[in-house]
């Protein structure tokens, strides 16, 4: 079993205290959200790395309780996978669910060359003050011809006390998404919508909830909790909805909305 790696990473103002990472953690395996999110990954990166020889090396920066660099490790097996986070508490968790090298550090302060073949981004990049810097960081880190991978929140009229609750800054359209990365040196080479099922669930339900009774005297905190509970039936059937649509992802076609956003980015210059 690898080893986890504590640097002298800063202390951050944290959104997800301990308690909330366990119930995220215990959360993760069924929610149809993150099942339907790292199935689609798993395609995406298993897609990417079939074409390249053995040995190649893949980071995940804000790795937290290891839900997607588990998928990393199944389908990267031909490379050597490790995983980054600032929270310690996440990084104990993500050691549960997988054996490959694990970090403490901030990713303004990443403790290597450029050797990474992929580096991976998920659902991080809306936390970060500032995007710009953080796919600098990034870049530097990334091979020549090395491939960046992420995703992000769409469209900001989606935006809730989940939104509010994990601190973002932004959620992203595809143009400005778009515009980012090639600012910061990358040419994009898949950008697609996904989510696109829960797209009108989302827009529609977080305007009802203003209107549910004792719904202003619930905190940012409470509502994201309740959104992590499983509801057997709507689980159920999202997930089946969700998978249809990444078939169809992995075989080319791009939705025209959704409540997330994926792409894949190749370094150059």
């Amino acid at each position: 079993m690898s080893a986890m790696l504590i640097l002298d990473a800063p202390a951050p103002e944290e959104c997800f205290v301990e308690q909330d990472q366990q119930m995220l953690f215990e959360a993760e395996p069924w929610h149809f959200w993150f099942r339907a999110r790292n199935q689609l990954i798993g395609t995406v990166v298993q897609q990417l790395v079939s074409a390249w020889p053995a040995g190649y090396r893949v980071l995940e920066v804000g790795c937290g309780t290891g839900n997607v660099l588990q998928v990393l490790e199944r389908v990267c097996r031909a490379g050597q996978v490790t995983g980054l986070d600032l929270l310690a508490h996440g990084l104990r968790y993500a050691r549960q669910r997988t054996d490959c090298s694990l970090l403490r550090a901030d990713i303004q302060s990443l403790p290597f060359g450029p050797s990474f073949r992929l580096c991976g981004l998920f659902d991080v990049l809306e936390h970060l003050p500032d995007d710009t810097d953080a796919l600098q960081c990034l870049r530097r880190v990334l091979m020549p011809d090395g491939r960046l991978m992420l995703t992000v929140p769409a469209y900001m009229h989606l935006w809730s006390h989940a939104d509010e609750y994990a601190r973002h800054y932004r959620r992203y359209t595809p143009g400005l998404l778009r515009a980012r990365l090639e600012e910061n040196g990358f040419e994009v080479e898949t950008l697609t919508h996904f989510m696109a099922p829960i797209d009108p669930v989302l827009w529609l339900g977080r305007r009802l909830a203003r209107w549910l009774p004792g719904a202003g005297q619930k905190n940012h905190r409470e509502k994201f909790m309740q959104e992590l509970r499983i509801h057997p039936l709507a689980n159920t059937a999202l997930y089946a909805l969700a998978r249809c649509e990444n078939w169809a992802i992995a075989r080319g076609l791009r939705p025209p909305l959704g409540a997330s956003l994926l792409a894949v980015a190749r370094k150059v210059g």
